[in-house]
């Protein structure tokens, strides 16, 4: 058991979030789940009050997982040699945290190595493929572990059709110290293989040669005295007993009957949903209740439950939200290539609206330079509006600490000129300027609903109930 994980009173006096004897033997994901590691635990509360200095339109929320199976893990054979701060190399199944090892830094139009801090590290089964360059160099790495090319970061294979990723060719050339080095093929071998990666403060490191990223960072997991980066993409905490908890809470007298959201922190219809099924249980205990809820996802998953959403539809006021930021598909790919296809989900969208479940989808988050052309967004809003939806606002990049870190790195590699740009709109805060909201709004062609908080927008009001 992680000591520093908070299973005890925390230090600063607030209460534990679980029991100390409810964390139960951690379950390894197979199939689809492969390379996730579920820690089980028995929740005290599942009903959290919003604290009264939040921005949120809300003030109870359910969140049945901690973590989010919508990430990948990046992962490589444990005998690639990783390039270590003095010259030397080391396997990386013998990287160590504390270990010194070279990363990189952009300069200009440059990159430079540079010494970095190896911050955790991990191991995995994968199913293993072979890299071959011209150089005769061989690398053996999960599918969706990515390198440096060209033309960007590249994972291994392409993914499933619904999780489609910019993935290497023999077309590519990887940058490391051997100048560029072109992909003369990529084989998958057809077995599963140990596979580890490690975390760096640059973000990357240097794997047999070439330059390799690693996992990014997530500040929610922080809370929990988890990893910032791999530990939110691989160790899900699933409260497994969600179910039993929301029946037993939303059946206390004290409760008022208030409205709850689901969605808030991580997805509740994330892959995990289609393993645990609990966000399901905690559906039906809010509908026996008559209890209004919303839901806010990207998955399609949610249709699942269509049978429950109808039925609570019919007792309460429910609500079914999606986030989508942009249709473009280039776009998609290259800044969430964890989730479902957003096509997918106005897909979803048209069934909740059909079977009469109020929708409809925040556009979000819409990003400076990548998605927030006038085409682009008006093709958001009508597809919403196409598929029986309706607009709760639009809404530009939120840079929170922990994403601020990984995207604008990421954004160093992908558009050095953007990513200028970005430092600059970015540079009083984590919000992009009150101008940008207002000219989003006048791009789409639509008014502005009102502002709430800087840079996020209120729901217009609703449609007639017969739309």
């Amino acid at each position: 058991m992680n000591d520093g994980f908070r299973w005890k009173l925390a230090d600063d006096g607030e209460p534990a979030l679980f029991g100390i004897d409810d964390l139960l033997v951690p379950e390894l994901g197979t199939g689809r789940l492969s390379g996730l590691e579920f820690l089980h635990v028995t929740t005290k509360r599942i009903l959290n009050a919003v604290p009264p200095q939040s921005r949120a339109a809300f003030r109870w929320t359910i969140n049945v997982y901690r973590g989010c199976s919508h990430a990948c893990s990046y992962c490589l054979a444990g005998d690639t040699p990783i390039l270590m701060a003095d010259g030397r190399t080391k396997p990386i199944s013998d990287v160590r945290p504390g270990d010194v090892v070279h990363g990189t830094v952009r300069r200009g139009a440059y990159r430079r190595y540079t010494p970095t801090p190896v911050l955790d590290h991990w191991q995995t089964v994968r199913s293993a493929h072979r890299v071959v360059l011209d150089n005769g160099t061989e690398l053996i790495a999960s599918g969706d572990h990515r390198f440096l090319t060209e033309r960007g970061w590249k994972h291994v294979a392409d993914a499933s059709p619904s999780l489609r990723h910019p993935h290497l060719t023999t077309d590519d050339r990887l940058l490391g110290r051997d100048a560029r080095l072109r992909v003369t093929s990529i084989e998958e071998l057809g077995i599963e293989l140990p596979m580890y990666d490690i975390t760096t403060g640059t973000g990357d490191f240097i794997a047999n040669g070439v330059v390799s990223h690693n996992c990014f960072a997530r500040p929610t997991h922080e809370y929990l005295g988890l990893n910032l980066g791999e530990d939110f993409d691989r160790k899900i905490v699933v409260k497994i007993n969600a179910a039993e908890r929301a029946r037993a809470e939303l059946a206390d007298p004290r409760w008022q009957g208030e409205s709850v959201a689901m969605g808030t922190n991580t997805d509740p219809y994330q892959r995990a949903e289609a393993k645990y099924r609990l966000t399901r249980g905690v559906l039906e205990a809010l509908t026996d209740h008559h209890n209004p809820f919303s839901i806010l996802t990207k998955s399609p998953l949610v249709t699942r439950d269509l049978d429950i959403l109808t039925t609570a539809a019919r007792r309460a006021d429910v609500s079914v939200n999606f986030s989508i930021g942009t249709l473009d598909e280039r776009v998609w790919r290259m800044t969430e290539p964890g989730t479902p296809n957003p096509r997918r989900r106005i897909d979803a969208m048209r069934r909740l609206a059909d079977a009469g479940i109020r929708t409809g989808a925040l556009v979000a988050p819409v990003l400076p330079g990548l998605s927030d052309r006038a085409d682009q967004l008006r093709e958001v809003i009508d597809a919403i509006d196409g598929a029986g939806g309706r607009l709760l606002g639009i809404g530009p990049l939120h840079l929170r600490p922990g994403v601020r870190e990984h995207f604008l790195d990421w954004l160093r590699t992908a558009d050095p000129d953007l990513h200028q740009d970005y430092l600059r709109r970015y540079a009083t805060g984590d919000y992009a300027p009150e101008r940008y909201v207002a000219q989003l709004y006048e791009r789409a062609g639509i008014p502005r609903p009102g502002s709430h908080g800087r840079g996020a927008t209120r729901s217009p009001p609703r449609p007639p109930a017969d739309r």
